[in-house]
């Protein structure tokens, strides 16, 4: 006859008095009767009574150490750690018990049938602990056991990233989430650092999410572990740089996630900030076009007075366009740049072909779309594609080389046309390529004799190459020695004041407030770049990769120490200046477009265009990584993520 299967039991120690909650009796008073040897395990088991605090929150009531072993577990256990019998019950402690200091709350012993052999798996500890002195000490105890650097560590990473004094509701965090990733794109933020910003503000926020970045568009995904389901939001918003909005978004992201205001607040303040109109109407921001291509035609495409006038009129034309037609309708978006450079190049190939020389159609082309060059869309592929984002680093780059081939294809467009309505202006081109030349007439003599060679006769011209440092074309305009001053390139003590001008004027063009202490120090950092840049430029003159490079190092070190000592926004105070060295780069490389001789010359210069904008992007990558590890070597941990280039 085969033997009943046998019984296991799960015991748990009896809770204490807990008023009218702790025991069976009338108020809570009393103990409850001790059941008979005859009734046994299965009368005691009939009516437990649980601690009431033990059905909150509670995930599961078995506990490793009070079950009983199976036979294979009680075979390897000394005979000191086996358990008693069970025949009759464990004796139970008083219901009006105090609890002891330091130790765990308790509850009722309860031996539960269970059949054959039962496998516990231990979970985490269903109640916290009274942080009495016995914890204390042993919370000492365990941290002198350890090392220096261990004990260092333990307490960086308790002090980092908790959110203790505002506390909100899971929906909270992650609506902050989603309104920080639209902010993030709306306002041009470096899109190679948004994953890592989103993902720190996740882990501090305690917010199981995943984020996938594309150009813009960012893809969130809420995980549940409990139930193992999740739920993906596309963010999707599109936006140029905008400073000042930029640096708010980045004051609210470190205030939440240093604990100063709650996920809520800081989701209305980036509501706000988002339905803000923008600080500067659009006349406004067409003068300061006007300003920004003037200066730079002087600083970086060899311009004179009379040439810096129209370049800045022809940029106010296109900013114009941009805010306004390309805005409200989506068809003329598409065409919105090749339309812009046709109209710039037209208007520069018909004063440049002016008897007199008055304007240089070099300067006036190139200063009236510098405005809307890639290179900040080029720079940024670069750092993406240095960060090891594949994606949106090809992306990008492909997209900002065909954009730049676009621009060369409208100039071209632009300047053949006005050739095709005045077929005089051809003849003038040609007058002026020859004003740098000398021009003889004679005989190619043998030296020998004095008879000359037959069929060697005839017109000989002599031209000075560009970089023969003779020559008076500068950064391909034609400026004679004796013309007045007015048409001649402005001396090099100008730049003195007209830098501070062109940072200051690009620093509110990019939607920074005046009154603002950001501005002055935007100044100052593009400055120092500029410096930089041209300090190098006299020394390696024929590498625009290497003088980007060094301009660029200085502005990531006045940037990154910014951050780091003073706690300001790395990334907006070092914009201005990284914008500056773009143009900067292609001036010196002779500018946009040139005075070629055939337009299919004039249009292969814009693949050469292309190539130069990416040495020069990948120069100014290579000096913003360099400098941020220099300043972030040393010292401890940022608990956001960094908001750099």
């Amino acid at each position: 006859m085969a033997s009943p299967p046998r019984r296991r039991s799960i015991q748990f120690a009896p809770p204490p008095k807990d008023g009218g909650e702790g025991g069976r009796g009338a108020g809570g008073q009393g103990h409850s009767p001790s059941p008979s040897p005859a009734r046994g395990r299965t009368a005691y088991a009939q009516n437990p009574t649980p601690h009431p605090r033990k059905l909150s929150g509670a995930t599961s009531y078995f506990d490793g150490a009070h079950a009983s072993p199976g036979p294979a577990q009680r075979e390897q256990q000394p005979p000191q750690s086996r358990p008693r019998s069970t025949s009759q019950p464990p004796p139970r402690a008083p219901m009006h018990a105090a609890k002891p200091s330091g130790s765990r709350l308790h509850v009722p012993r309860v031996s539960v049938h269970v059949p054959g052999d039962f496998k516990v798996t231990k979970t985490s500890t269903l109640y916290e602990y009274d942080d009495g002195e016995d914890g204390r000490k042993q919370q000492s105890a365990s941290s002198a056991s350890l090392s220096y650097r261990d004990r260092a560590k333990m307490l960086r990473e308790r002090r980092r990233a908790a959110i203790v004094h505002h506390v909100e509701d899971y929906v909270a965090r992650q609506k902050f989430l989603l309104r920080l990733a639209k902010a993030l794109l709306s306002f041009g933020a470096p899109s190679h650092r948004i994953e890592s910003q989103l993902h720190s503000a996740g882990e501090i926020l305690d917010v199981h999410a995943a984020f996938v970045h594309l150009p813009n568009l960012i893809m969130v995904t809420f995980m549940d572990t409990d139930t193992r389901t999740s739920e993906t939001h596309f963010v999707r918003a599109g936006g140029r740089v905008a400073l000042t909005s930029l640096h708010r978004v980045h004051a609210v992201y470190r205030d939440v996630l240093h604990d100063k205001i709650g996920a809520t607040e800081g989701c209305e303040k980036l509501k706000r900030i988002l339905q803000a109109r923008p600080l500067y109407d659009i006349w406004t921001r067409c003068l300061l076009a006007f300003f920004c291509a003037s200066i730079i035609c002087v600083l970086s495409f060899g311009g004179s007075i009379v040439d810096m006038f129209i370049s800045g009129l022809s940029a106010s034309v296109l900013q114009y366009l941009g805010l306004n037609a390309a805005s409200k309708s989506s068809i003329y978006a598409n065409v919105y740049e090749i339309s812009v450079s046709i109209i710039v190049s037209f208007i520069a190939r018909l004063l440049g072909t002016l008897p007199g020389n008055l304007f240089c159609y070099s300067a006036i082309s190139s200063a009236g779309v510098v405005l809307i060059l890639p290179g900040f869309t080029i720079l940024i592929a670069a750092l993406e594609l240095t960060s090891r984002n594949i994606l949106c680093g090809s992306v990008r780059m492909v997209y900002a080389i065909i954009y730049t081939l676009f621009l060369g294809f409208g100039l071209t467009i632009g300047s053949d046309f006005y050739l095709l309505i005045n077929p005089k202006a051809r003849r003038n081109m040609a007058a002026t390529a020859m004003l740098d030349s000398e021009t003889l007439h004679g005989y190619i003599l043998n030296s020998n004799t004095s008879t000359p060679l037959s069929q060697l006769g005839g017109t000989f011209t002599f031209m000075q190459s560009a970089d023969s440092g003779t020559s008076h074309i500068i950064k391909g305009c034609y400026r004679n020695p004796a013309w007045p001053w007015w048409r001649q390139p402005f001396p090099w003590w100008t730049m003195l004041f007209l830098v501070p001008m062109y940072s200051t004027f690009s620093s509110i063009a990019n939607l920074q407030a005046i009154k603002s202490i950001q501005l002055p120090i935007m100044i100052v950092f593009s400055c120092a770049a500029y410096a930089a840049n041209k300090g190098a430029n006299y020394l390696i003159s024929d590498r625009s990769d290497i003088v980007s490079a060094f301009g660029a190092f200085i502005i990531g070190l006045c940037g990154n120490i910014y951050s780091r000592v003073i706690g300001g926004t790395a990334f907006t105070s070092m914009v201005t200046g990284v914008l500056f060295l773009v143009p900067s780069a292609i001036g010196n490389g002779g500018g946009l477009i040139q005075n070629y001789s055939s337009s299919t010359q004039q249009y292969s210069s814009s693949f050469e265009l292309g190539i130069r904008m990416i040495q020069v992007s990948i120069g100014v990558t290579i000096g913003l990584f360099v400098s941020q590890i220099m300043v972030y070597a040393l010292g401890r941990r940022k608990n956001a993520a960094h908001f750099a280039f």
